[in-house]
């Protein structure tokens, strides 16, 4: 099943590139550069989806459009993908 929610990245005082998903509670990633902050951040999406999907009364919340997220000027919005293969009841 594919999930996907907006990742805002900023870059920070030190020179990294930090995204946070608006959607996901304390979901969050920091890169060297851009692509690794894009990189990191779909990990982090994915491992939190998963979790919560793993958890009996899981839910995910629903998915905010980009255009209603406020941005900070040089703020980046990167819709990050994530697959989630649902094994459990299947016979392989």
């Amino acid at each position: 099943m594919k999930f996907i929610y907006p990742a805002i990245i900023r870059k920070t005082e030190k020179g990294t590139y930090r995204a946070v998903f608006p959607d996901l509670e304390s979901c969050e990633a920091e890169g060297e550069t851009l692509e690794e902050a894009v990189e990191l951040a779909n990990e982090a999406a994915s491992d939190w989806i998963s979790l919560e999907l793993s958890e009996d009364d899981g839910e995910l919340p629903p998915v905010s459009d980009p255009r209603d997220v406020e941005l900070k000027e040089g703020d980046v919005v990167r819709n990050i993908c994530v697959n989630v293969r649902f094994t459990d009841g299947w016979d392989e």
